[in-house]
């Protein structure tokens, strides 16, 4: 017989059985506590936010996978604001011209040659907004295509800034775009032909940026309708500023018709960023040549679709207004020479083969249109 030393593992294992058979066992559910989640995730969104069932891109012919969401740069994390600028650099350097600009190197040139080339037909007329739309949209898309951006297109809210754009920090040397520029840094050959200056093409001393990540970078095109090697000038400054004040704002956003409207936006809140960053952006031809031209046109973009869906939202997404020409003859140089016709909503935007081409109609509804997968916050 064993002994109880012998036994006692036994006898244990026997204890065990019979108290377990007593037991109610009650399961332990753990709930894990939300993670937040960074913000830049919750604005970045992988792939086309645009689903194409059949031939069809207006109305029911696009799905929506997502939205992308444009935000305002004060808004954003450092890291959102570096993956944008980084993916601005990437068009920059990275990524050549697609197009047959003869000055162009790569599409960030591209984008500036379109506009310089088409000046005379998208500012001061009936194609102004839905133009800049168009150009926009293209930019985010090729940000995200050609350069792995995630994000949407950020625009800068100058009235925010209104008081003192020499003090935004969307010009810091760290986490923006980089300071005013620094006076005789440079020089540059200026044409400032608008519309069709007879002042000749002279060299001047440019205030080049140097500080940022676009400082010492060579623009191929402009300024203005010239092609020359030259920097990204700019002269900051709080009178182009004060322009965005939110009383000149409100102003055109109280107009009832598009007619109204869209002079009013052209006038000071269009000046505002122009002027206020000054240099490049100053010249109404090669101004695309300094980025902060995109956060600029994002912001205008973004006043016009507020006004869009601030009242009267079926006839605003179809209200036309203006001419396709801010000149009725030719220009020697090219541009200009459709005649003071009326512009439609069938007139078709393009940029040369970046993207594809749109209907001035395709623009202006932003429920189903351009903008239909796009929000601003």
């Amino acid at each position: 017989m064993k002994s109880l030393a012998q036994q006692r593992p036994f006898l244990l294992f026997a204890v065990c059985l019979a108290i377990l058979q007593f037991v109610v066992v009650v399961p332990v559910v753990v709930v894990a506590s939300p993670v937040a989640r960074p913000q830049e995730e919750e604005f970045e969104f992988e792939g086309d936010p645009e689903v194409i069932d059949g031939a069809a891109r207006g109305g029911g012919g696009v799905r929506c996978r997502g939205k992308l969401r444009r935000q305002a740069w004060h808004t954003m994390t450092n890291t959102q604001k570096k993956k944008y600028i980084d993916a601005e650099l990437c068009l920059m350097w990275q990524t050549p011209s697609r197009t047959t600009h003869p000055a162009a190197v790569s599409v960030y040139d591209d984008f500036q040659g379109e506009h310089q080339l088409q000046a005379y037909e998208i500012h001061d007329d009936g194609w102004f907004l839905a133009f800049h739309r168009y150009y926009i949209w293209a930019h985010e898309k090729l940000l995200r295509e050609d350069c792995g951006y995630r994000g949407a297109h950020p625009y800068w809210d100058e009235t925010h800034d209104s008081a003192g754009f020499t003090s935004s920090s969307i010009f810091s040397a760290t986490t923006g775009f980089g300071g005013t520029g620094t006076p005789g840094a440079g020089t540059v050959s200026f044409l400032f032909d608008w519309p069709a200056s007879a002042f000749p093409a002279q060299t001047i001393t440019a205030s080049c940026i140097t500080t940022g990540p676009f400082a010492n970078y060579t623009l191929h095109i402009g300024p203005g309708t010239l092609n020359t090697a030259h920097c990204i000038s700019r002269d900051v400054n709080d009178g182009g500023g004060a322009l965005a004040a939110a009383p000149n704002i409100n102003d055109c956003l109280a107009q009832a018709s598009y007619a109204a409207f869209w002079p009013c936006v052209n006038g000071l809140p269009h000046g505002a960023g122009h002027g206020g960053v000054g240099g490049e952006m100053t010249n109404p031809i090669s101004s695309p040549g300094d980025p902060m031209f995109y956060m600029h046109h994002a912001w205008i973009d973004k006043l016009w679709w507020d006004w869009q869906r601030a009242a009267n939202v079926a006839s605003r997404k179809t209200e036309l207004a203006g001419y396709t020409s801010v000149l009725p003859i030719a220009l020697p140089g090219g541009g200009g020479g459709t005649g003071y016709v009326n512009a439609t909503l069938g007139d078709v935007l393009h940029l040369g083969g970046l993207v594809r081409t749109v209907t001035v109609g395709e623009t202006h509804d932003w429920e189903d249109g351009l903008l239909k997968c796009v929000e601003y916050v």
